[in-house]
């Protein structure tokens, strides 16, 4: 079973880097600093993660401190998965 940041690097690299395999993306790095992802990638990331786990997430939660790097989405998709 892979972990929410091995599944979250996966759909990046995959949908919205397009395959890019010399893209590096680190755990703490910030998609918006190193221009991982535009506004229509955050929404594109969010309904996939919505998808994926299950989970809804609110406008005031689509933050950089939940989602602008695969650090912060793990903390944030844990901690949404324990409230259900």
């Amino acid at each position: 079973m892979s972990s929410i940041k091995q599944q979250v690097r996966a759909y990046i690299l995959d949908n919205l880097l397009m395959g890019h395999t010399g893209a590096v993306l680190g755990d703490a790095d910030s998609f918006i600093e190193h221009h991982v992802l535009d506004s229509t990638g955050f929404l594109e990331l969010i309904t996939h993660l919505e998808q994926s786990f299950g989970i809804r997430i609110a406008d005031e939660e689509m933050v950089p401190e939940n989602l602008d790097s695969l650090d912060n989405i793990e903390a944030f998709v844990s901690h949404k998965l324990t409230l259900h």
